[in-house]
């Protein structure tokens, strides 16, 4: 008996080790709907990085969001970050009055924080997040999704690993 337990060892270690891994590293992720077209398309699969906790604008990143009593992951963009107001104008994105430029090139409606939300600026710990196919794209403007608070972002991800002829890094 003693000799079976020392040879199941070290297939426990590759277990704990893997599973210890996934639940607090990275693991991978699957792109669902068409909100993030053309930069991540549907199915596609990217390794979630679950250490980087310091978001920065335009950071892909997956995020828990409740919707209907079910938690759903939501792969979307970082738009706007905590303490700052927003607003799309003429497909301009306007961060604290000033234009940036933003990375999707996809189309939106006109629309501001106080117009959605009623409020100026985004809360503390909280960020305004949206899919790269704007006009298609369930986000932060919608109230199911909401304001993103901190807690609720699972991690960043810049790795796709499925389709095979995509492997490698994107923006």
């Amino acid at each position: 008996m003693k000799k079976k337990l020392k040879e199941l060892y070290p297939y426990v270690v590759i277990v704990v080790v893997v599973v210890l891994f996934r639940t607090f590293i990275a693991t991978p992720v699957r792109v669902d709907g068409t909100s993030m077209d053309s930069t991540l398309k549907n199915g596609e699969i990217l390794i979630l990085n679950k250490l980087d906790r310091s978001y920065e604008r335009f950071d892909v990143v997956v995020v828990d969001v409740e919707v209907d009593g079910n938690t759903s992951k939501l792969v979307k963009r970082i738009i706007g970050l905590p303490g700052e107001s927003i607003e799309y104008k003429d497909n301009q994105l306007y961060i604290n009055g000033e234009v940036i430029k933003d990375v999707a090139p996809s189309r939106t409606n006109d629309f501001s924080l106080k117009e959605i939300y009623n409020i100026d600026k985004l809360p503390d710990d909280c960020y305004f997040v949206m899919g790269d196919n704007r006009k298609y794209s369930r986000d932060s403007r919608d109230y199911t999704v909401g304001i993103i608070k901190k807690e609720d972002i699972v991690g960043t991800t810049t790795l796709r690993i499925f389709p095979l002829n995509k492997i490698g890094k994107f923006n």
